[in-house]
C-alpha cells in the first residue's frame, strides 16, 4: 500500500495501550496519536488526513459520547472531506448510529480488530482521494481562462483576456502562431463567446484544398457552371451566415481569390462561379496563419489591402516553449485524459520526465506534446511515464535567457518562476506547491497574491 506520497492518519484514543496497538497496524499511513479533542484538533489543521479514527469516548467524559460526538462536529466543520471512522464501546451501536447521521463515514465497536479496521480505513482513504482528485478536475474546468483552453502562463493569459474583451464584437481577427499553437481552438473560443454562439463555426483550411477546387469550396457554384456541377451548391461562406468563418491558413489563399475574398469582406457578399446574383451574408470572419505575411506582401505573394482587411485585429499566440509553465501544466492534463481513455494505470509522471518536459524546445507545440503523452501513456509500463516513455533525453536545467543585473528585478523573477513551476508540479495544490517552496501555505498565498497570479 505503499505510495509515492506519505498519508496520514490521525487516530483520537485516550486508551494508551490501544494508541499503542493502531499506531503499528496500518500499513502505508504516517499514523498520528492524540490523547484527546483539543490535540486531535491541533493535529487535524497541522497534518490534513484523510481518514480520522475516532473514539467517542474521550475525556474529560471517557464514559461517555459528548466528548467525542464535539470532536466530530469540530473535525467536519474544519474539514468536511475528512473521512471519519467512530470508535465506540461494546453495545454501543446507538451512539454509532447517531455519529454515522451526525457526518461519520463509518463506525466500529470495540473490542478493536486491526485487520476490519484497516480495511475500513482503505476504503475511507479511497473514497477520500476520489473525491479530492474530482474536485480538482473539477477546479481545473472552472479555472480554464477559456473553454478548452489550458494556461496558466502570463503570456497565454495575456492572450485569452484578448480574446474575451473582442470576442462580443465583429471584429475581423487574425490568429498568428506556430503549426501547433491552438489557433483553431481560439478561433472556436471567439465563436463560442460571441452573440453569434448559437450559429454555426465553418472552418477551412485553405492549403488543404487543391487550388482549383478552392473557388468553389468557398463561393459555392451554380449548376452547370462547369463539368460534374449537376445542382447548385452554396459554398462554406454562406453555410457560416449568422454565425463565425474561421479561415486557417490564409497565407496559402491563391493570389486570383485574394481580390475575390477581399471583395467579400468588403462587401458581405458572395456570388456563386457561374452565377452573377449577389448573396448577402452576415458573418463574423477569423483567420489564422503560421506565416509571416508581411514577408509575403514584400514577395508579392499576398495583397497589403487584403492584409489590413484580415488583421483588423491581430493576435499572436507564443510557442509552447515561449509559455512560462504551460508544458507541465498541459502534460498533465493530456496524461489524465488519455489513460482514462486507455484504461491505463498510469498516474503521473516521474521526475525524469517532469524536467524533459520542461527543458524541451517543443518545435511541434502543443501538437507534439499531446501525441509524445499519449503515446507514452499507451507505452508505460509503470505507474509513472517517464523520460524514456516520452521519447525525450532527461535535458538539464539550462536557461538562456538573460537576467536583469537589479537584484530585487532577479529575486522577483526567480520567485515567479519558482512559484509556476512548483505550482506545475503540484497540480494546483497549494499545500503541496508550498512544501515543494520549503514555505509556509500563508506565505505562498501573500506571494501570489503579491505577483497577481491568483
Amino acid at each position: 500500500m505503499a505510495k509515492d506520497t506519505a498519508r496520514h492518519l490521525l487516530v483520537i484514543e485516550d486508551d494508551k495501550g490501544l494508541q499503542s496497538q493502531l499506531r503499528w497496524a496500518f500499513d502505508g499511513y504516517e499514523v498520528v496519536v492524540a490523547g484527546e479533542r483539543a490535540e486531535g484538533i491541533a493535529a487535524l489543521r497541522r497534518y490534513q488526513p484523510g481518514v480520522v479514527l475516532l473514539d467517542l469516548g474521550l475525556p474529560p467524559d471517557p464514559g461517555g459520547v459528548t466528548e467525542g460526538l464535539a470532536a466530530l462536529a469540530e473535525i467536519l466543520s474544519l474539514a468536511p472531506e475528512t473521512k471519519v471512522i467512530v470508535v465506540t464501546g461494546d453495545n454501543d451501536r446507538a451512539n454509532a448510529v447517531k455519529a454515522v447521521a451526525g457526518g461519520a463515514y463509518d463506525f466500529h465497536q470495540k473490542p478493536a480488530d486491526p485487520e476490519l479496521l484497516s480495511l475500513l480505513v482503505d476504503r475511507a482513504q479511497h473514497v477520500y482521494e476520489l473525491e479530492v482528485e474530482n474536485r480538482r478536475l473539477q477546479r481545473s474546468e472552472e479555472n480554464m481562462p477559456l473553454a478548452g483552453i489550458i494556461a496558466t502562463s502570463p503570456e497565454m493569459l495575456k492572450v485569452c483576456r484578448t480574446v474575451e474583451k473582442i470576442a462580443s464584437t465583429d471584429i475581423t481577427t487574425l490568429l498568428l502562431g506556430a503549426s501547433g499553437t491552438g489557433k483553431e481552438r481560439f478561433a472556436r473560443a471567439l465563436h463560442d463567446l460571441s452573440p453569434r454562439a448559437k450559429g454555426k463555426l465553418i472552418a477551412i483550411n485553405c492549403a488543404a484544398i487543391p487550388e482549383n477546387l478552392l473557388e468553389s469550396e468557398l463561393f459555392g457554384y451554380e449548376k452547370g457552371a462547369f463539368t460534374g456541377a449537376s445542382q447548385t451548391t452554396p459554398g462554406k461562406i454562406e453555410y457560416a451566415d449568422g454565425g463565425t468563418l474561421f479561415l486557417d491558413e490564409i497565407g496559402d489563399l491563391p493570389h486570383e481569390l485574394q481580390a475575390k475574398l477581399l471583395r467579400f469582406l468588403q462587401e458581405r457578399v458572395v456570388e456563386r462561379v457561374g452565377g452573377r446574383k449577389e448573396i448577402p451574408v452576415d458573418t463574423r470572419v477569423v483567420c489564422a496563419t503560421h506565416q509571416d505575411l508581411e514577408q509575403h506582401i514584400a514577395d508579392g505573394r499576398f495583397r497589403e489591402d487584403l492584409y489590413y482587411r484580415v488583421s483588423e485585429m491581430t493576435i499572436r499566440i507564443p510557442a509552447l516553449a515561449e509559455r512560462t509553465g504551460d508544458a507541465l501544466v498541459l502534460a498533465k492534463a493530456f496524461l489524465a485524459r488519455f489513460a482514462g481513455e486507455h484504461g491505463a494505470p498510469v498516474k503521473g509522471f516521474d521526475e525524469s520526465a517532469m524536467n524533459a518536459i520542461e527543458h524541451y524546445s517543443w518545435p511541434g507545440n502543443v501538437r507534439e506534446l499531446e501525441s509524445r503523452v499519449k503515446r507514452a501513456v499507451i507505452m508505460a509500463e509503470g505507474s509513472q511515464v517517464t523520460a524514456e516513455d516520452l521519447e525525450l533525453a532527461d535535458l538539464a536545467e539550462t536557461d538562456g535567457k538573460e537576467l536583469p543585473l537589479n537584484l530585487r528585478q532577479v529575486r522577483e523573477t526567480a520567485e515567479q518562476q519558482a512559484i509556476i513551476r512548483a505550482m506545475g508540479y503540484a497540480g494546483g495544490n497549494i499545500s503541496e506547491a508550498a512544501t515543494l517552496l520549503g514555505i509556509t501555505r500563508p506565505t505562498l498565498y501573500s506571494m501570489l497574491d503579491k505577483y497577481g497570479m491568483k
